[in-house]
């Protein structure tokens, strides 16, 4: 399915999310999306098909410009221990403003009731990972980065970490004193993206 999606779609889209995130996905029918987005059932069966076909859009329309932005970046006059930097703030960034999708593809990867496997969001994801390969072994060709480096655990290493933090998070606001909304969202933006840095610069760095 392709990303270029039109002003409606985008509308049911964004509805379907909030639910999706509030009921599951399979506790959430396409009337009940109708209902809330305030159109007929035909039109969402138009525009998508199907349910699963509705989620396969939805992750394709949240993780797509992600990948624009890596690819992006790979431009930029920086070097690689810089772009780096960028790509973890790109990842947390865009995952922290859109939690209610990961939290609906974690749920349904971890209950194994569906394959999150569609081809659109494999080919985004290995774009991701074409992206980081270069910016790694850019670092590499320039004698920055330890040759010794695995390079298909360094999203999961950023995204594990990061994941973690949000399931666990009153245990974390406890120990933390996070005690709002804004002090626990200005903790994942500064104290817990600079961990995420340091630990893959770690991995990544030839040691000292």
């Amino acid at each position: 399915m392709e990303p270029n999606f039109n002003e409606k779609q985008i509308c049911i889209l964004q509805v379907a999310e909030k639910l999706f995130a509030e009921k599951g996905f399979d506790g959430t029918s396409i009337r009940d999306i109708s209902k809330a987005a305030k159109i007929n059932i035909a039109m969402v069966s138009y525009y998508f098909g199907s349910k699963d076909k509705m989620l396969e859009a939805l992750v394709l329309f949240r993780t797509d410009d992600l990948a624009i932005q890596i690819e992006n970046l790979l431009k930029e006059s920086l070097s690689p221990l810089e772009k780096m930097g960028r790509l973890i703030d790109f990842y947390i960034t865009r995952i922290n403003q859109n939690k209610d999708i990961y939290k609906i593809m974690h749920f349904e990867l971890s209950s194994k009731k569906r394959v999150l496997n569609f081809e659109s969001f494999t080919q985004v994801k290995k774009r991701n990972v074409a992206s980081l390969r270069q910016i790694i072994t850019e670092g590499q060709d320039l004698g920055i980065f330890n040759l010794d480096v695995n390079i298909d655990l360094i999203a999961p290493t950023i995204l594990g970490t990061f994941f973690h933090f949000q399931m666990n998070r009153p245990y974390y606001e406890n120990i933390f004193d996070l005690h709002s909304d804004e002090v626990f969202e200005n903790y994942v933006k500064t104290d817990l993206t600079k961990h995420i840095k340091r630990t893959i610069n770690a991995l990544l760095l030839y040691e000292k």
